[in-house]
């Protein structure tokens, strides 16, 4: 069967190189769940044990959506809610609905002020959290001097807010011109992150007490297999650290050559990610084990996930080292560099469909322009309240309710129903094969059809069934109306999908199977507005 060919809009851009998306894919895809969420995971969930289920759904929703997404925006060259309505219009509300989850990632960039604070504190003669004697710090030693709720904001901290606006000047620059400085900003902010971890790796893996961090890393226990939890939490990381189901990736492959060999690409770029999430580990792991003889404690004492881990424990234990400064500026160096990319492509794929949502408007290059620098500034401003002494309290309730498990799995199964359903597995290889010369195995479309939607259905209602309210450290709950919110923003965009669906259904004109057929057919031409 001959493919279905698109007309494709112009005046969009592309990559100056193949190598400018692989550096940008590999900075968005690698980030701080590599660092302080899988390292802390696999010790968690049975230490080497765990690498089998990872290894496992890497493979099967990993590697198989990675695909879907990156082959549907090469495809199509459309941001992620126009390539849907080019590929079935009843399913623009999965476009609409990864719009809203990525305003939420936005705030993304307040690690990057966080990291970019320490890392000035980091030159100081004497490391601020090397004690907690400060009057500007938490008994916990935390620099940023959290309040005692979200419902106590307190004040801007000024020194956070100039981070801030530093941070979102470096975004601006980098998208300004679209891919075009996007792709020359990743070959240094890709990269550099790789230096800074084997420096800290050499470093970690000489210490004392390095090995017996390294075994509560690795030290397989089989019989953490047996609990359903591990095999979802491995699947949450799978989503998490590959970027799936967030649009990225299918505007990021919307700006490849229509015969660029995406499948070639995916594993790659899949393999890349899980190995430095693996590698990461022994970082970690070995600055934890260090700290803990040196503080006569077990490693489990001082092993943490997030931005406990980034904040508290691995700055505490730097600060113990000899050159202290050295070791403490290449660990936030890196952590910068990593959120850097991770954030400008957040906030680089939204305005490239908002773009091509309305291309008259916005493609004009002055326009383009202006349009960064208003979605810049009004985000800046918005964000102030992060910058607050609650504004931690504000970052968690929105990380953990703004991109939930149930987007991510929601999203999956809808992705897959369009693609693999209603527009067709056979035809959707059918374009693969086309674009790079080489057809995906029926594996693939047998993931697209059934595994994904199945395990990501088991996921999503066991998410539902085991809900537990937000906390902070297991000793601040937050008040109700905050929960309430929380789960507004959860559905703000879960619901995107079904209200959009019916609304088409209800303005288009004819009888309702005429409309059914209209609406799950692909269109064949390329301007909307």
């Amino acid at each position: 069967m001959v493919p279905l060919k698109l007309n494709r809009a112009g005046d969009r851009g592309q990559w100056a190189s193949k190598r400018e998306y692989i550096l940008v894919v590999a900075g968005s895809v690698v980030g701080l769940g590599n660092v302080w969420r899988f390292p802390y995971l696999c010790y968690k969930n049975g230490g080497g044990a765990f690498l089998v289920p990872y290894g496992l759904l890497a493979v099967v929703c990993g590697i198989t959506l990675f695909l879907l997404e990156s082959s549907v925006g090469q495809y199509t060259q459309e941001g992620f809610i126009t390539c849907w309505r080019k590929m079935c219009p009843l399913a623009q509300g999965i476009g609409y609905g990864n719009f809203i989850m990525k305003l939420y990632e936005f705030n993304y960039i307040i690690i990057q002020v966080w990291a970019l604070l320490y890392l000035v504190f980091s030159f100081r003669s004497q490391l601020p959290w090397a004690s907690c004697e400060n009057t500007w710090n938490t008994a916990n030693c935390m620099v940023l001097g959290m309040s005692g709720g979200i419902e106590d904001l307190g004040s801007v901290r000024w020194e956070l807010a100039l981070c801030l606006l530093a941070s979102w000047m470096f975004c601006y620059f980098s998208i300004w011109k679209g891919v075009r400085s996007s792709g020359k900003v990743a070959y240094f902010t890709a990269t550099f992150p790789y230096v800074m971890l084997l420096i800290l790796l050499i470093r970690g893996l000489t210490l004392p007490g390095a090995w017996d961090g390294i075994y509560y890393y690795l030290y397989p226990n089989l019989n953490r297999l047996a609990n359903l939890e591990v095999w979802i939490e491995a699947g949450s990381q799978i989503f998490f650290s590959f970027s799936l189901t967030t649009g990225s990736l299918n505007v990021l492959g919307s700006y490849n050559e229509y015969n660029n060999n995406c499948y070639k690409d995916c594993f790659w770029l899949c393999l890349l990610n899980s190995g430095t999430s693996f590698v990461a580990g022994f970082v970690v792991f070995s600055v934890l084990g260090f700290m803990a003889q040196k503080q006569d404690v077990t490693v489990d004492n001082v092993a943490e996930s997030g931005p406990g881990l980034a904040f508290i424990a691995y700055p505490q234990a730097t600060a113990m080292m000899p050159l202290p400064q050295f070791w403490t500026v290449c660990f936030f160096l890196m952590l910068i560099l990593l959120t850097v990319d991770t954030h400008f492509v957040i906030v680089e794929s939204s305005i490239t469909t908002v773009s091509d949502l309305f291309p008259k408007w916005f493609r004009a290059p002055v326009r383009h322009e202006i349009f960064v620098l208003i979605i810049c500034v009004s985000s800046f401003l918005i964000h102030l309240t992060l910058v607050t002494e609650g504004g931690i309290y504000i970052f968690q309730l929105i990380d953990f309710y703004g991109s939930t498990r149930v987007c991510q799995n929601f999203i999956a199964i809808c992705e897959c129903l369009a693609v693999g359903w209603i527009f067709g597995a056979d035809q959707f290889s059918n374009i693969i094969e086309d674009m790079t010369g080489q057809r995906p195995s029926v594996f693939f479309k047998v993931c697209w059809k059934y595994i994904i939607p199945l395990l990501s259905l088991i996921s999503f209602i066991l998410y539902l069934v085991d809900y537990k309210h937000l906390k902070i450290n297991d000793w601040y709950t937050y008040p109700d109306w905050a929960y309430v919110l929380g789960w507004t923003m959860t559905l703000s965009s879960v619901l995107m999908v079904p209200l959009w669906a019916a609304g088409q259904m209800c303005l288009t004109a004819g009888t309702f199977r005429q409309v059914s057929v209209h609406l799950l057919q692909p269109k064949q031409y390329a301007s909307f507005f």
